[in-house]
């Protein structure tokens, strides 16, 4: 199975698997997960170009703190937690319900929103937890995208005591 690639600006290897990336005007708008067998795109615009680069600085050196324009589609809270989540430094972590009191929201809320980021990586979402363990990642609470989130933490210096 090929994906088309004509909606991306450009899609990366990474250590999480393939990164398909979406950028508008200026702005990165989405960065997927896609399927192994996603053809690999070179960045062409200058934007996309951008998006890459401050990947791959993330992955070479989890202390990488993103500078880029987003435009992340959303509800207003979500936009909310998301612009909270980019506070969140590398390797600070934060549980559902700490983020939630933050907002004066409840944790549902909190990890419904992060289900829902659009830009994952570069909008930390992995850097929130439950109480118990590593929580969810894009909706999965086991399988490869957990496994994604345990990754990025690890990478981060952060042990939850994840396999």
């Amino acid at each position: 199975m090929t994906v088309n690639t004509q909606d991306y600006g450009a899609v990366i290897s990474s250590p999480l698997g393939k990164l398909g990336i979406r950028v508008a005007d200026d702005a990165v708008t989405a960065i997927e997960y896609v399927h192994e067998s996603t053809l690999l795109k070179e960045a062409v615009r200058r934007e996309a170009e951008r998006v890459v680069h401050q990947l791959h600085s993330y992955f070479d050196d989890p202390d990488w703190e993103f500078e880029l324009p987003l435009a992340p589609e959303g509800t207003v809270f979500q936009r909310k937690v998301w612009q909270a989540l980019r506070s969140l430094a590398p390797g600070e972590v934060l549980t559902y319900g700490e983020l939630a009191r933050r907002l004066n929201s409840g944790p549902r809320a909190v990890g419904n929103a992060c289900r829902r980021n659009p830009i994952p990586i570069v909008i930390p979402c992995h850097r929130v937890v439950s109480a118990s363990g590593p929580g969810g990642y894009s909706g999965a609470t086991q399988g490869a995208m957990l496994m994604v989130k345990q990754w990025m933490l690890r990478h981060e210096g952060v042990d939850l005591g994840c396999k």
